[in-house]
């Protein structure tokens, strides 16, 4: 549900920022708006970056070879950390740099009702593109509030469209009040101040986004409520004793693997270990269906072990060896 939901929301963001895109240009081709221009290339910004989206979507399906055993899976956060590149250097730097020249070269602004009007059409467009977003988000977000969600996702699409959108709607709002300012005050040093400001709009959600995608890309491990799952499920098994230690990481949005040390019954013969550590593998894909690769092993409880040095071991006492 989570990839549907994205897909949708992804080419609703699309075809929206495609035709904004082509309106802007046309707009700031007759009045030579700098805050236009800004908004176009941030337009034309958001067009790319959702078929970056749409391409890791697609590529994050190949099975599984020999080369990428865990399968492409990351493809999805690789391709939205270049949308956030994308966004930051497209979209901020270049509103930026638009926003400085203007401010050191003031060009009088013509036909202002033609900017106003392609920047209220637009407004309407990315508020279809916004809310489709948030609809479909509302379907996996849970209980979360809208910021934890973001931080906390797995799945990079919809907290990214969801950013983009919110981005692009203030910046709109932004180029309204610098066009309207110009024409009110007959003063362009508006125009420039608006562009400036969805410049900085720009390179703080891009900056962001390339933090948390950066997070993902390096190996997120999974959500606090999965982990408790995955732990309660195996400490349920029979003739586990208890876990030793957990560790799991996100190989994909939905996809999850799980390794871990646990402690048996020290009666149990190696075919009977075999069997319980079948069961756990069961217990787990039942309580956290994303738990596609699991490795179980057994091991001996030794309170006095030092934590590995690996990382941080989540039984009380450490692995044993």
């Amino acid at each position: 549900m989570a990839t549907s939901g994205g897909t949708r929301a992804i080419i609703a963001a699309m075809l929206a920022n495609a035709g904004i895109a082509v309106a802007k240009f046309v707009a700031y081709v007759v009045t030579g708006s700098a805050s236009m221009l800004a908004e176009s290339i941030h337009s034309v910004a958001d067009t790319s970056n959702q078929g970056l989206l749409l391409l890791g979507g697609k590529r994050a399906r190949k099975v599984a070879d020999d080369q990428y055993q865990f399968g492409y899976g990351r493809e999805r956060y690789f391709w939205s950390f270049v949308v956030a590149m994308v966004l930051f250097t497209l979209g901020g730097l270049f509103s930026i740099y638009e926003g400085v020249s203007k401010l050191l070269h003031p060009h009088e602004l013509t036909s202002i009702g033609w900017a106003i009007g392609v920047l209220v059409v637009a407004i309407g467009l990315e508020s279809w593109s916004f809310h489709t977003a948030i609809d479909e988000s509302r379907k996996v977000k849970g209980e979360r509030g809208w910021w934890e969600y973001i931080h906390t996702s797995r799945s990079p699409e919809l907290p990214v469209v969801l950013l983009e959108d919110a981005g692009a709607l203030i910046g709109l709002f932004l180029a309204m009040i610098g066009v309207g300012l110009a024409a009110i005050t007959g003063n362009e040093v508006w125009d420039a101040v608006g562009t400036l400001c969805i410049g900085t709009l720009l390179l703080v959600i891009a900056g962001f986004l390339t933090v948390e995608m950066k997070s993902l890309l390096i190996g997120e491990a999974a959500m606090e409520s999965d982990i408790d799952a995955i732990r309660g499920a195996v400490e349920a098994t029979p003739d586990v004793v208890r876990v030793i230690d957990l560790k799991t990481q996100h190989i994909g949005p939905e996809e999850l693997l799980v390794a871990g040390k646990l402690e048996f019954t020290p009666s149990l013969t190696a075919s009977e270990i075999a069997g319980a550590i079948d069961a756990a593998e069961s217990s787990i894909r039942l309580a956290v269906p994303l738990a596609g690769r699991i490795y179980l092993e057994p091991d001996i409880w030794r309170a006095d072990h030092v934590p590995n040095p690996d990382g941080p071991a989540t039984g009380a006492g450490g692995g044993g060896h």
